[in-house]
C-alpha cells in the first residue's frame, strides 16, 4: 500500500507543481510569467501577473509538499484549492478533456482528498518526522477548505460577463 501511494503522491505533487511551474516561467513548456498572466486575463480573471504567481506559487508549494509527503493535509488543501479553480474555468465545456473539460481538475481534487483521507504512507517527510498517521477527520476540512477557498478566488478575482446593452426599441 505504501508504494501504491508513494506512486500516486509523487505522480500528482509533481504534475501539479511543474503545472505551477509553466505559470511563472518559460520552463516546462510555459510561456514565462506574462504568458501566464495572459492564460488568466483571457479566462476572466484580474489581477494578470499577481494572479500568475500566486496561482503558479500555489500549485508549485501544495505540488511539492504533496510529492514530499510533507503537512499532507495542508498540501492536500493547496491541491484542492487550485485545482477547484481550474475546474470552475472549465465546466462549461462539459466533463470531457477532450473538448476542455473539468474531468482532469476533478481527478487531481478527487486524488488530493483520497490523500488526505489516506495519509501520505511510510514513504513521507511526515513520516519521517512523526506526524503520521493522521486522523481520518483530516480530510474533511481538508476538502472543505480548498474547495471554499477555489470558489472564493473564482469569486473575488473573475470578472462579470459585461451585461447585454439594449437600444431603446429593446433589441440588442
Amino acid at each position: 500500500m505504501d508504494t501504491g501511494i508513494l506512486i500516486l503522491r509523487l505522480l500528482v505533487g509533481l504534475l501539479v507543481a511543474g503545472h505551477g511551474v509553466q505559470k511563472v516561467s518559460s520552463h516546462l513548456g510555459g510561456k514565462g510569467l506574462e504568458g501566464g498572466a495572459e492564460e488568466f486575463r483571457a479566462d476572466g480573471f484580474r489581477g494578470g501577473v499577481l494572479t500568475a504567481l500566486a496561482a503558479g506559487g500555489g500549485q508549485i508549494g501544495s505540488g511539492l509538499l504533496l510529492a514530499a509527503g510533507f503537512l499532507t493535509p495542508l498540501a492536500a488543501t493547496g491541491v484542492i484549492g487550485v485545482m477547484t479553480v481550474a475546474l470552475t474555468v472549465k465546466r462549461h465545456n462539459g466533463l470531457w478533456v477532450q473538448n476542455d473539460g473539468y474531468e482532469y481538475p476533478l481527478v487531481l481534487v478527487g486524488t488530493a482528498a483520497a490523500l488526505a483521507a489516506t495519509g501520505p504512507g511510510a514513504w513521507s517527510l511526515d513520516a519521517v518526522l512523526g506526524l503520521t498517521p493522521y486522523p481520518l477527520w483530516w480530510a474533511a476540512p481538508a476538502l472543505a477548505a480548498g474547495l471554499g477557498s477555489g470558489l472564493l478566488t473564482r469569486l473575488v478575482l473573475h470578472r462579470q460577463a459585461p451585461a447585454a446593452r439594449t437600444d431603446a426599441l429593446g433589441g440588442r
